[in-house]
């Protein structure tokens, strides 16, 4: 089972920085490889959340940075069941507005490799465009499975960067996400090609969730 989450600095609904809570939405959906979003990820006098996620649940991170602020470190995540065979990290910004990225990974899943990339894109539309062209660009590849997963912050059905992505992996169900408390925009979106392995697809709506993110997490479920 796969998982995408924006867990908003864990910053819940309430104001309250509180990372123990999204490790217990975490357990909550057990999933095997897990994509987040606005990670807190170390600095001065800023805690990396990663490692205390990695402790808590027993799974392997690897933390994908995309901006610094005084010194501390905010960015992408992934978290696996599985061994992580290699990373990369993919500069996907754009001008002169907050830098983003994607962080790229080889797992080895049940006796094969796959892509599995974590990303968070801009607040603009033709921003997103540019990325997503710039993320397609990298996965021109035949060579394993590659499954896309973040916060795609569009809200526009026929926008374009949803276009290049349909056409890029076909179609996929789109449950909103978005705000965690009454969800209306599915802002999340979990891609996957060859698109016939993506079996279903279904939002996390548990009171711990609603509350802990501005997100809901997002989870797929995926054939061998």
């Amino acid at each position: 089972m796969l998982a995408t989450w924006n867990m908003h600095g864990a910053v819940g609904q309430d104001g309250r920085f509180d990372p123990s809570r999204i490790a217990e939405v975490l357990k909550e959906m057990n999933a095997d490889i897990i994509a987040l979003q606005e990670v807190p990820l170390g600095g001065h006098q800023w805690p990396n959340v990663l490692h205390g996620l990695e402790r808590v649940l027993g799974l392997v991170g690897v933390a994908g940075p995309t901006f610094d602020v005084s010194g501390r470190h905010f960015g992408n995540a992934i978290l696996s069941r599985y061994p992580i065979l290699s990373t990369r990290k993919i500069d996907i910004s754009f001008g002169s507005v907050e830098p983003r990225g994607a962080l790229d990974a080889d797992i080895y899943c049940h006796g094969c490799r796959m892509r599995v990339v974590a990303t968070h894109l801009g607040l603009r539309a033709a921003e997103r465009t540019a990325q997503v062209q710039r993320l397609l660009r990298c996965f021109d590849t035949a060579e394993m499975p590659v499954i896309l997963m973040g916060d795609v912050n569009e809200w526009f059905v026929w926008g374009r960067p949803l276009r290049h992505l349909i056409s890029h992996f076909q179609a996929v169900p789109a449950p909103a996400t978005f705000p965690s408390t009454c969800p209306v925009l599915a802002l999340d979106r979990i891609w996957i090609r060859p698109r016939h392995r993506l079996v279903r697809v279904r939002v996390h709506r548990s009171r711990l969730a609603r509350m802990a993110s501005d997100h809901l997490p997002l989870l797929a479920y995926i054939s061998a």
